[in-house]
């Protein structure tokens, strides 16, 4: 029987596992998020879909939630939960889409907009603070690399 002693891998210790430092370095930077947005009322995945939505509506149309989902990276019924949450605080309203009545399209409301810059401002803080030991364009191009965007 084993005793958890003998592991099959190619790493001396966990700490030179890839993966899990990706892992560590996510739920850090969560914790960081999480603080940065919490005076704001906001959790970090009501930041991402508020400025997302404010992000794709700039030009005067406003996203569905599909496309809202696509761009945040969300699940889509999470997306309309989490978008439910932020009209209840009144920062977006849901309306319909006249151009397919299935759909809902989002608008950020004022207060809304006044609530995503006040965040952008805590959250580019905190990741300014956060990244600061390592050469931000290199790292984004490692992280555009490995989420796919860039060959």
């Amino acid at each position: 029987m084993a005793d958890g002693q003998d592991l099959n891998t190619r790493f001396s210790g966990p700490s030179e596992s890839p993966g899990l430092l990706l892992w560590r370095t996510t739920m850090r930077w969560q914790r960081v998020m999480t603080a940065a947005l919490a005076p704001l009322d906001l959790t970090h995945v009501q930041f991402v879909l508020l400025a997302s939505a404010m992000w794709l509506g700039r030009n005067g149309e406003p996203p569905n939630q599909v496309q809202l989902a696509a761009q945040a990276g969300t699940e889509v019924k999470m997306t309309s939960d989490v978008v439910a949450r932020l009209e209840a605080k009144g920062l977006i309203v849901r309306e319909a889409d006249p151009r397919d009545s299935r759909a809902k399209v989002i608008r950020v409301t004022p207060a809304g907009a006044a609530a995503a810059q006040r965040a952008i401002v805590a959250v580019e803080t905190a990741d300014a603070a956060f990244f600061e030991p390592v050469d931000e364009a290199q790292l984004v191009g490692l992280l555009q690399r490995l989420a796919g965007e860039i060959r």
